[in-house]
């Protein structure tokens, strides 16, 4: 899972703050018990010159150390059990004096070897949620406050169907792909339709279910993400680099309102780098346009043309503007 950089830290930081707090905790708390049972103090400093012992006799030449050392593990259950019995009669949990990380498995430092822990990808998915939701109203915009009942229930001349019921298909279809990201049968969506019937909300919803996963999401503009492409190439922009390469790698990108930005020969060239540079890697992505697909045939190169109508599943919105409402907003 992709995670850019600035999450990570992010998530880093809390991780050290915690296991900082968790060591400032434990020191307090052996201090008060050292001054009330000092036995504590001494059995502590034993079970330290214990392990000193064994390690010097597991190293001694000439010898067996088995005995030696079945000795001295004898000895630190004692002591051990000793201490136990003293912190409950204190009034302290048992293991009160034994340091123990959060998470057992990478000991608080969020990396085993050279793979993220469980923890760490936790508190990344949380931090990737608190900056999608600088961008978007997650608690508003999410399947379960969907309206379909803002849509008419009259049928569309020359489709069959009415909005509401193109509705539930469009909406089964959106929580499934989230619910089951990334092994949907569809791994790219194309939105489109007028202005004001749903696209951005369902996105919305889209980018929290699998954010909330754990996948990497990022959401934007395509005017900000095209912002980003001509910093990193005519300004040489640190950031912009690291924003660029958020849009190419991440398990999930999401570009809202394709068709809106000025076309140019450059924007041309930066859309069809990130299509084909996920469709090669194997990355979903969601686009949402108010262009149907002819219009996105004469307004874009063929290669670009080709890509989004051979490999995304497109879903059309349709009907009246619904954000009169007040739900279902984009």
């Amino acid at each position: 899972m992709g995670y850019d950089s600035n999450v990570i830290q992010a998530a880093s930081r809390q991780l050290e703050e915690r296991r900082s707090r968790r060591e400032t905790e434990f020191a307090a708390r052996q201090a008060e018990i050292y001054a009330k049972i000092p036995r504590t103090a001494a059995i502590d400093r034993q079970l330290r010159a214990t392990i000193s012992a064994a390690a010097a006799a597991a190293l001694r030449k000439g010898t067996d150390p088995a005995a030696a050392i079945a000795a001295l593990k004898e000895e630190n259950l004692s002591l051990q059990r000793e201490r136990e019995q003293l912190l409950r009669q204190a009034g302290y949990a048992p293991d009160a004096l034994v340091d123990q990380p959060v998470c057992p498995l990478c000991r608080d430092t969020g990396w085993r070897g050279a793979e993220m822990c469980a923890c760490l990808r936790e508190l990344c998915a949380r931090e990737q949620i608190h900056q999608l939701s600088s961008l978007l109203d997650l608690r508003g915009q999410s399947f379960d406050s969907f309206r379909l009942d803002v849509y008419s229930d009259e049928p569309e001349p020359n489709r069959g169907i009415s909005p509401r019921q193109n509705m539930q298909m469009v909406y089964a279809l959106c929580k499934g792909y989230a619910q089951e990201f990334p092994n949907f049968y569809f791994k790219n969506l194309f939105l489109t339709g007028d202005p004001g019937l749903g696209k951005t909300f369902l996105s919305a919803s889209i980018a929290g279910v699998v954010a909330e996963r754990g996948y990497s999401v990022v959401y934007d503009t395509v005017g900000n993400v095209f912002a980003q492409f001509e910093a990193r190439k005519f300004e040489k922009d640190p950031e912009a680099q690291e924003s660029t390469l958020r849009y190419l790698h991440c398990d999930l990108l999401i570009l809202d309102d394709l068709g809106s930005e000025m076309k140019t020969s450059f924007t041309q060239s930066a859309l069809y780098e990130i299509l084909n540079f996920r469709l090669v890697g194997d990355r979903c992505t969601v686009i949402s346009s108010n262009l149907t697909l002819e219009r996105l045939k004469k307004e874009y190169t063929p290669q670009i043309y080709s890509r989004i109508a051979g490999e995304y599943r497109s879903i059309a919105f349709f009907g009246a503007d619904v954000r009169q409402y007040g739900k279902n907003n984009v």
